[in-house]
């Protein structure tokens, strides 16, 4: 029969097998089970959806899953291991010049040349083309920008970029030879990882990493994903998602949880923040890696989970409190032994994931003082922290910011900081001279008793909006420490700024510093500098910017300020002429800068098309109306003391119109703009919730800092469009409105209640936190010199 077979059966017996027919009951078998399979998988779905409801509120749908056995991400950490000796990576040096010039890039040619101990770099003409030798990626891209500079006039800052290279490449008549007197050009602060960094993606991260080697930078600070790495730890060692949740604190805040000050606050972090930026930190140190730096990683300080003692009952932890409206923090004492467990599986589980430079970022009291001033507590305290880095890296180097030193001058005496700092082998550690360009630390404690140590300029405080610097003692200090018979063992110089992406003019002044031992000639360097970054070497932009090297750029003894002042604008009204955190004492006289702002606005023909002249243009105009808030606050004070009601009204109307003003003209800036930071916040979320959350830190960060009550209010804010107009003029308008009526109603302003007020006000400003609303991500750029005119001809006569 056509269509069958016979088969014996068990028996022995020939049966006859048919198998249309076994495929059809086989068919009809098969689609019951699949129906039965999505039954279940429905069901399945249900109750995953039931019984994660609670999850799904802690970590907005995103639960921390279990820490996998293996790494189960594409990356390969051998990818990102460090190189292996001084070696130039002309592959690395040359895709970085491509990234820079383009097309231009096939003009430069790139060998290599024996390190000798420190960087260094070679340039000379080779027919129609630029050879550009050197010792690492970073001396090369340095060489490359020396080029740049010195023969083509251009210029690369975070604001405005000049790379109108001439049609014909200059030819170099000799051979331009630089060697650097300094092993490590450190980079970045914990907190510039929050303060500007916290929403960086890779184009912004690569962007930035090109700038450094660029300007000579081979030492820099590595802390992004580290959150990862603890998850994976404390997992391993047994603690669970919901106490995790509570230790971890939101992205904007993870410098001052490194850092032990805080736990938690902005949180709960999301399991796809974590993941996300463990590859991010693989992108970074792979490219930095390539170009020749040494990376700085973390190590464990004894900041600790609060729920630490219910893992480890007999855990000696201490109780700590930064003392800025936030609660208590917990430090494992360095002499319990958990201490060298946990330091020893942070550093396994980092160099798994990261690989290692063998330099390792520590510091147990930033900010936070020790239990105890005892010399030998201290030693123990140090030599165990160490200890916790030799046992898994017998090559480790410990890096410590001296921050410390200065803070907290009260505890820290020479007794306490050599007890700290000898208990650890003098190779062994690098110290950060943090500030040293407005409180050197070096020079007070006999360069740090021996150890290697680093001159750096911190500059800014909190990513502030300010124009200042100290451009005498940038262009001076580094080569004085170096040539100073009590200098001890300088090996390098960096820049520790809290916050970047502005006052371009004193991180390229400061970098300066690294192809030389010898003081920089300022009057030459600012001609020079005008050239580069305008195209023109204008007069008057020369005047303006040698008044404004007297000026914002200048901290003397008579006018000494730490930082750059804020506005009022950006205060809680208040009638006093300064706040807390935003203090608004100028180093220069406001009368002086506008001397400078005339001078810009006669170099508008001269350089109108720069990118650099047009932020300079604005920048200064807006430090000159940012100034101006001062004197119309105060006659707005005397109006208030007088019981003057039309005077009342009258200033308070021009303030607030000021505050209008100030908005237009930073719109016409990305620099200056609110929308590219709360934008780009919410990129990283992967869903509504994610989002919210990271416009709630973005937020948060740059106005009260903390919760309605926070003490850091102002500490990082910002004079930015958007901001202006959304956050500072509705509360100066609240305030100014409540007056005047508590003025028409009793007729004087005697018994008005101050303090009510701010508790009224606070309701506003955390409403303004937790809002979520779009703002332009664009510039108004082509407005940007008809606005600047109109607002120099509005203002000018009361300048």
């Amino acid at each position: 029969m056509q269509g069958t077979i016979l088969i014996k059966s068990k028996s022995g017996k020939l049966r006859r097998f048919a198998p249309s027919v076994k495929k059809e009951r086989l068919s009809t078998r098969l689609r019951r089970h699949q129906f039965i399979i999505r039954c279940l998988g429905v069901i399945i779905f249900i109750f995953a959806i039931i019984t994660s409801s609670t999850a799904c509120v802690i970590f907005e749908s995103d639960a921390y899953p279990e820490a996998p056995k293996k790494e189960p991400f594409s990356t390969s950490t051998r990818d990102i291991l460090p190189q292996t000796g001084k070696s130039l990576d002309i592959s690395a040096a040359k895709d970085l010049i491509k990234r820079v010039l383009g097309k231009n890039a096939d003009y430069f040619v790139i060998e290599s040349i024996a390190f000798d101990g420190k960087d260094r770099f070679e340039l000379e003409s080779k027919g129609d083309k630029i050879l550009i030798s050197g010792t690492s990626g970073v001396a090369v891209a340095s060489g490359l920008y020396y080029y740049l500079t010195s023969y083509c006039h251009c210029q690369i800052t975070w604001n405005g970029v000049n790379l109108h290279l001439p049609h014909t490449l200059p030819k170099l008549k000799q051979k331009i030879s630089k060697k650097t007197p300094y092993d490590y050009r450190y980079y970045l602060n914990y907190c510039t990882f929050n303060y500007s960094m916290s929403w960086w993606n890779w184009p912004r991260w690569q962007k930035e990493i090109d700038w450094m080697a660029m300007h000579g930078i081979n030492m820099p600070l590595a802390i992004t994903g580290q959150a990862y790495t603890w998850y994976r730890v404390y997992k391993e060692m047994g603690f669970g998602d919901e106490e995790l949740s509570h230790f971890f604190s939101g992205p904007a805040y993870f410098a001052w949880l490194w850092m032990g000050n805080i736990d938690g606050w902005g949180g709960p972090l999301p399991f796809a923040w974590m993941k996300s930026h463990y590859l991010l930190q693989k992108k970074i140190l792979q490219r930095e890696r390539s170009l020749g730096m040494k990376v700085v990683l973390p190590a464990f300080t004894g900041h600790v989970p609060a729920t630490f003692k219910k893992h480890f009952p007999n855990a000696n932890l201490k109780a700590t409190n930064w003392h800025n409206g936030f609660g208590d923090t917990y430090i494992l004492d360095a002499t319990d032994a958990n201490f060298s467990m946990i330091a020893t599986k942070f550093l396994r589980k980092q160099t798994e994931l990261y690989g290692t430079d063998h330099f390792y970022s520590a510091d147990t009291f930033n900010e936070n003082q020790p239990p105890s001033g005892d010399s030998a507590y201290l030693s123990s305290l140090s030599a165990k922290i160490y200890k916790g880095m030799q046992s898994v890296d017998s090559t480790a180097i410990w890096v410590m910011q001296g921050w410390l030193f200065y803070n907290d001058r009260k505890f820290w005496k020479d007794t306490q900081i050599k007890a700290l700092l000898d208990a650890v082998p003098d190779n062994k550690m690098i110290i950060l001279d943090l500030i040293s360009e407005v409180y050197p630390v070096w020079n007070s404690t006999n360069a740090f008793f021996g150890k290697p140590w680093i001159w750096n300029m911190l500059n800014n405080f909190g990513g502030n909006t300010n124009l200042f610097g100290n451009m005498r003692q940038v262009a001076n200090g580094p080569s004085e420490a170096l040539h100073d018979k009590n200098g001890g063992k300088m090996v390098g110089i960096g820049l520790t700024p809290e916050g970047i992406a502005q006052n371009p003019a004193i991180y390229e002044l400061m970098t300066t510093n690294t192809w030389t031992d010898q003081s920089i000639d300022l009057k030459k360097w600012l001609s020079q500098y005008v050239l580069d970054r305008y195209g023109s070497s204008d007069i008057h932009a020369i005047k303006a910017w040698r008044i404004l090297a007297n000026t914002v750029y200048h901290v003397g003894k008579a006018n000494f300020i730490r930082d750059g002042a804020e506005s009022i604008i950006q205060a809680r009204p208040t009638l006093d002429s300064s706040a807390r955190w935003v203090r608004t004492k100028l180093n220069y006289q406001p009368k002086d800068l506008v001397m400078a702002l005339d001078e810009l606005m006669k170099t508008v023909p001269a350089a109108e098309n720069s990118e650099g002249f047009r932020f300079d243009l604005v920048d200064v105009l807006r430090q000159v109306m940012a100034n101006y808030a001062s004197d119309l606050q105060q006659h707005y004070a005397r109006a208030v003391y007088q019981d003057d009601s039309l005077q009342m009204k009258a200033y308070a109307t021009r303030f607030i119109h000021l505050i209008e003003d100030m908005d237009r003209l930073l719109s016409t800036r990305k620099d200056f703009l609110l929308g590219p930071w709360i934008a780009a916040a919410r990129a990283w979320g992967t869903n509504t919730a994610q989002k919210n959350l990271y416009e709630k830190n973005a937020r948060d960060l740059i106005t009260l800092w903390g919760d309605k009550n926070s003490d850091l209010h102002e500490y990082a804010c910002r004079q930015w469009s958007g901001l202006l107009d959304d956050f500072y003029k509705p509360r100066w308008s609240a305030y100014f409105e409540a007056r005047l009526n508590y003025m028409r109603r009793f007729g004087t302003e005697k018994g008005f209640d101050q303090r009510a007020f701010e508790n009224h006000i606070k309701d506003f400003e955390w409403k303004f936190v937790t809002t979520t609303k779009s703002y332009p991500t664009k510039p108004d750029k082509n407005q940007l010199l008809t606005i600047v005119e109109r607002l120099y001809r509005k203002y000018r006569p009361h300048w």
